[in-house]
């Protein structure tokens, strides 16, 4: 069997445009992922393009030959966007494969560990940044059978905050706690916003409300800063979303200061790559919540992932809370039933795209979420 075309697609969701592909084979077999990046698609759209020639004629079960085509032979480390693209493929390849033999992808990946995965909501919050819309907002949720939640309330702060604005912050967490009680847990998303010296402040006045975790409270470039805040804090600091090789998860690993990890597939270069980072991470004693804030493919791509990983702790989802149409787009959308998703046992990805559906959401260069403008939790788009 050998790969023979590849077709990209870009849906145009208001807040952040995703991008989908199809991996077409001599045997008449196709694969499909995700590559969505947040302000890039049509940058990663380019990319699986540039690349064909590096995996066009490939057997598709040569995933790590494959891989190491795309990022060794092009000597160039071209980050995130170039991992993107690699993932495109990556995960295509694992679909066609576990199509191939009738099995879902984590059968081929050590077979299932769990019957069923603990998830969590995000993206619920849109709206006006006030107590008041978050605390209703959070009570949909917990009606909705979700125990754990995660909210940025920092708006479009950078580096510092000013004291009101700093306030204003702590009485949404507040009023997010006492909205859904201690039972339900909570996770404060920090964004890369903050210096070493803001993270540590709020770090500790975010302890009286007991979050789960205090997610990526500064840069993930400087690896002895998230140490730092880390060693800081009694509430867990989150992160890795961003990172995009073996290589860095294991200069944070050195450091035994996290041990709440969140790889992103289509950052890691595909499936395999982050399976053996989720190894990683075990090998330090430490749990896994991979990222997830993309679009209906990707939710399939983490459940095939996080399915056979012993040291997985919880699941993003934003999928309930996206736009009302994105269930159209795919066959068997992942779903959250109390709280927790039932691993499918379809071949693949369990899932395929419904290819009419796709253009009828057109690409907008102004669909991407911006964190760092005021009033961004409307997540409105083309504005």
């Amino acid at each position: 069997m050998k790969i023979t075309d590849v077709k990209t697609y870009i849906v145009g969701n208001p807040w952040k445009n995703w991008v989908f592909i199809k991996l077409e084979t001599s045997e008449g077999i196709y694969g499909i992922s995700e590559a969505t990046l947040n302000g890039f698609a049509k940058t990663v759209e380019t990319a699986i393009h540039e690349l064909k020639s590096l995996y066009i004629g490939m057997d598709p079960f040569q995933t790590e030959l494959i891989v190491q085509k795309m990022t060794r032979d092009v000597y160039t480390e071209g980050g995130q966007l170039h991992m993107a693209a690699v993932a495109a493929i990556e995960v295509a390849c694992w679909d066609i494969i576990g199509k191939y033999l009738k099995q879902p992808i984590y059968n081929l990946m050590g077979g299932r560990c769990h019957e069923k995965l603990k998830a969590y909501a995000n993206g619920w919050y849109q709206g006006p940044r006030t107590p008041e819309s978050f605390a209703q907002k959070a009570k949909d949720v917990v009606a909705r059978g979700y125990k754990a939640l995660k909210f940025d309330p920092f708006g479009s702060a950078w580096r510092s905050m000013d004291p009101e604005d700093e306030a204003l912050s702590m009485d949404i967490v507040a009023a997010v706690r006492e909205a859904v009680g201690n039972k339900v847990e909570i996770l404060v998303e920090g964004h890369n916003r903050f210096s070493v010296s803001t993270a540590v402040r709020i770090g500790k006045q975010l302890e009286r409300y007991q979050p789960t975790w205090f997610e990526e409270p500064v840069h993930h470039e400087k690896i002895t800063s998230i140490v730092e805040v880390a060693n800081k804090l009694s509430v867990p600091v989150a992160c890795g979303e961003s990172l995009h090789s073996k290589q860095q998860f294991a200069e944070l690993l050195a450091y035994d200061a996290v041990h709440i990890l969140q790889p992103e597939i289509m950052s890691m270069g595909g499936l395999f790559n982050t399976k053996k980072v989720c190894d990683m991470v075990d090998a330090h004693y430490g749990v896994v919540a991979p990222h997830n804030a993309q679009g209906p493919v990707s939710a399939a791509m983490c459940v095939q992932l996080v399915a056979c990983s012993p040291n997985f702790l919880i699941q993003e989802i934003f999928d309930e809370f996206n736009v009302s149409w994105e269930s159209d787009l795919v066959t068997h959308p992942i779903k959250v039933v109390n709280g927790h998703i039932a691993v499918p046992d379809r071949p693949g990805l369990g899932l395929d795209l419904n290819f009419a559906e796709l253009s009828k959401h057109p690409y907008h260069p102004q669909n991407f979420l911006p964190l760092f403008k005021p009033g961004w939790e409307k997540r409105e788009g083309q504005r």
